[in-house]
């Protein structure tokens, strides 16, 4: 790693051959990439619902439903923090859960990632939440950022983190605690610091909330679709 220097990895082992790769006994996976590219975030971190908009209908358009989309502090530089979901590639069912940070500077930036995907039986989770909620419109809801959206997913309030003590072991509830023990222990190299803060390319600093994102012909920033 050059744009951090420290990560907690505690239970973590390294992947074989994949550098800045570590995975964990119930089959996390986590990862660090760095990017030495203007990022693609749309829009600026203080503007959190055109961010929001911005990001799930990206993600939208790759086969990716967002789940959460905020903004933290990460060793004291504003982070995108951001929990998505998909289906599990080659796979008629079973989804996979993608937590990451994004740390954008203004010409570079770095992702801590941490995905899991369900095992066995899948859809236990939804089952039960729909189960206690007893009607499909009190499970199946508009989503929050871009309630008109074409979502490759439905929004659902079985992924609500209230619902995580209730399923420890479930994929998206391991997803969010590692976010959270990241979100303590990450640690940014100074020259990292140092770079000059992240402004997005719209003029003004702002995305206008009703934009569509602009298709990305890097795919290398497609971090979300690695590993």
């Amino acid at each position: 790693m050059h744009f951090l220097t420290a990560l907690d990895l505690d239970g973590f082992t390294p992947v074989p051959d994949r550098p800045d790769f570590w995975t964990d006994d119930a089959g996390s996976v986590l990862s660090v990439h760095e990017f030495g590219l203007v990022p693609d975030v749309p829009a600026a971190l203080d503007d959190l619902a055109s961010l929001r908009r911005l990001n799930t209908l990206d993600a939208a358009g790759q086969g990716v439903a967002a789940i959460e989309i905020d903004v933290v502090a990460v060793d004291g530089l504003p982070a995108m923090r951001q929990v998505l979901k998909t289906r599990i590639p080659g796979r008629d069912h079973g989804l996979v859960f993608i937590g990451s940070f994004t740390l954008p500077r203004a010409d570079r930036s770095v992702v801590v990632k941490v995905q899991a995907a369900e095992q066995g039986m899948t859809g236990l989770r939804e089952a039960l939440v729909f189960n206690s909620l007893g009607a499909p419109d009190k499970v199946f809801l508009p989503h929050p950022y871009a309630p008109d959206a074409q979502l490759p997913l439905p929004y659902s309030a079985a992924d609500a983190p209230e619902w995580d003590a209730r399923f420890p072991d479930h994929p998206l509830t391991r997803v969010r605690a590692v976010l959270a023990r990241q979100a303590a222990a990450v640690r940014v190299a100074e020259t990292f610091r140092s770079t000059a803060p992240f402004v997005p390319a719209q003029t003004g600093g702002s995305a206008a909330p009703d934009a569509a994102p602009a298709p990305h012909a890097d795919a290398e920033r497609r971090w979300f679709r690695r590993g």
